[in-house]
């Protein structure tokens, strides 16, 4: 175990040459970030992560995350990237906001029981971005044993994990000394799985409310032209039947067949004076006594007031509205 000094231009170098080697001897290190310190391993070297899991006494359903020093390497790690993600990393990156996403099928990898995805993150911090830029992307969690607080400076870290570290980089107290914020973009709505130095609020005003399931579309209503006089065929058809099933909720008014004869009025067949809603029929005057103009007159009085009435439960469905209502995901 040693410790070499970063704040130092002069033994920078030096420092940094000594880390790139443990991480490519598949040793563990210590690194200052912008955040907390992160004992970090080659991310792919499965034994090093491993024996990253057990200096920290975390097992494999913990998985660490990836940090990186370039926007480039996210698109070469992950897939399926959500639009607002490119969003997010041009405003906070390099910085403390860790984003958890899709990982490529085709990395060769093992950071334990990931599920598929993989949490990224560059850091702002120079030492760490310059290391990362020789290493390529390193796993890294906080300098702590588990369930112990973050380590803030190079001692802290020191002291909890001791010889399990090879290289440790002290760069001085850690600049935001809070843990970065985890959000996890393989959900929709987005969810922040850990509160930390980037609020909810910041990410709102950079790309909006991802954290709320958008309202579902609703089903548009049939306008008067696509009603039918006749019997309805085909998709009109179906329309009748659904606002038949919500009529509770949106009852419909039927509309009328061509008026009938006035001089049938009297007949078996159903007069223009009675409606498809089944409503009871007026008597119909003594021939002698109305003339057929009269008549005609009379029915259109009745037909006007269909739409006053209530249908009957074996009336034919409405062909007007949906009755569908839209529902909160």
């Amino acid at each position: 175990m040693t410790v070499h000094d970063t704040q130092n231009p002069e033994s920078r170098e030096d420092a940094l040459a000594a880390a790139v080697d443990a991480v490519r001897g598949g040793d563990l290190i210590v690194l200052p970030t912008d955040t907390v310190y992160g004992i970090g391993a080659d991310a792919f070297t499965p034994d090093a992560v491993a024996a990253l899991l057990e200096a920290k006494g975390r097992g494999r359903d913990t998985p660490p995350p990836v940090l990186i020093g370039d926007h480039a390497v996210l698109l070469a790690l992950a897939a399926e990237v959500p639009d607002y993600v490119e969003d997010l990393t041009e405003e906070l990156w390099p910085g403390a906001l860790t984003l958890i996403l899709s990982a490529q099928r085709s990395l060769t990898w093992d950071l334990g029981e990931t599920r598929g995805t993989v949490a990224l993150r560059m850091p702002d911090d120079e030492v760490a971005l310059e290391l990362l830029r020789r290493t390529g992307p390193l796993a890294v969690s906080s300098a702590n044993r588990h369930g112990r607080p973050a380590a803030l400076s190079v001692l802290d870290a020191a002291t909890q994990l001791g010889d399990a570290v090879e290289i440790y980089l002290d760069g001085g107290p850690a600049r935001i000394g809070e843990s970065s914020t985890i959000l996890d973009t393989t959900v929709t709505p987005a969810e922040i799985v850990r509160e930390g130095a980037i609020s909810k609020e910041q990410i709102i005003e950079i790309v909006g409310d991802i954290f709320t399931a958008a309202e579902p579309v609703s089903e548009q209503e049939p306008s008067e032209e696509e009603s039918s006089d006749g019997d309805l065929s085909g998709e009109e058809a179906s329309g009748a039947q659904s606002s038949e099933a919500h009529s509770e909720d949106a009852p419909g008014i039927a509309e009328t067949g061509t008026p009938a004869d006035p001089t049938t009025a009297g007949s078996a067949t159903p007069a223009a004076n009675t409606s498809v809603l089944d409503l009871p029929a007026e008597p119909a005057p003594a021939p002698d006594v109305a003339d057929a103009a009269a008549l005609g007159q009379s029915a259109e009085t009745r037909l006007d007031q269909v739409g006053e009435q209530t249908p009957a439960p074996t009336s034919e469905p409405a062909a007007g509205e949906s009755g569908t209502e839209s529902t909160s995901g």
